[in-house]
């Protein structure tokens, strides 16, 4: 998450005002889900890869970041297409170009970031989340630079929640840090999972989530309190802070 100066922030509360999308149907019924773990309330939304087309974007094809589900939407309008879901998709600098590596469309906009730093990107490790081919997969940055792995859409972000079966080693389960959180997972069968919280909650709860109530093996965050989320088909579309990454499920309108 970046540090927004006041300015900013007023920027982004105009970005709230006035827009309705219409109720469209997504390719997959009831995506979203509502589901509570260690007594906290989350918003959970799963797609099949293979079914469902699952992209990354950062900016429009004039160069300009998108900031909103709104403007991504009125764009993909453009092209016969709508979000069908939206989840803010990864760490981003005050300009809104990703902090890690960004791919769209097999064009690698950023490149991965495996430098040492401040704040939870740079909770080593961190990692990736990419799609490709009818799947994805969720991998920390070096086995993933490792792997050579050409995907179609990619973002990092970091910390990883969950490798591999094991939490991040610097999460504790009786933490002070209290954060709305939003991530993504991949379930043993393939399925990716998207949650966020809707009160602050620990690092430690949240990974727990992905791994023993909606059986992620691996998982990662994306960010704290910017957690957005577009699902209309629980009537949610966040409009808190101007976006950097955006992770989007898109459909075809009907010809």
């Amino acid at each position: 998450m970046p540090s927004f100066p006041k300015a900013f922030l007023v920027g982004a509360a105009i970005l709230t005002a006035g827009f309705a999308e219409p109720a469209l149907a997504g390719p997959i019924d009831a995506a979203c889900r509502s589901v509570t773990h260690f007594g906290q309330d989350y918003i959970v939304c799963s797609f099949d890869p293979a079914a469902s087309d699952i992209r990354l974007y950062n900016k429009d094809q004039a160069g300009v970041p998108f900031k909103s589900f709104k403007a991504l939407s009125l764009e993909l309008h453009h092209h016969d297409e709508y979000l069908v879901f939206a989840m803010n998709g990864g760490m981003y600098h005050e300009d809104l170009s990703p902090v890690g590596l960004h791919v769209e469309e097999g064009v690698e906009q950023a490149p991965l970031n495996t430098n040492s730093g401040w704040g939870n990107f740079h909770l080593l490790p961190n990692g990736v989340f990419y799609v490709g081919d009818g799947k994805a997969r969720v991998m920390a940055a070096e086995a993933y630079r490792a792997a050579g792995i050409k995907p179609r859409f990619a973002t990092q972000s970091g910390p990883v929640l969950v490798i591999d079966g094991a939490l991040h080693p610097r999460f504790l389960p009786n933490s002070d840090s209290f954060k709305t959180r939003n991530g993504v997972g991949v379930t043993t069968s393939g399925e990716v999972v998207f949650a966020v919280s809707k009160r602050p909650v620990r690092f430690h709860d949240f990974a727990t989530l992905f791994r023993d109530a909606l059986g992620c093996p691996n998982a990662l965050f994306l960010d704290g309190t910017i957690s957005s989320l577009y699902a209309p088909e629980i009537n949610r579309h966040d409009r808190l802070f101007p976006l950097g990454p955006i992770i989007a499920v898109v459909a075809s309108f009907p010809q």
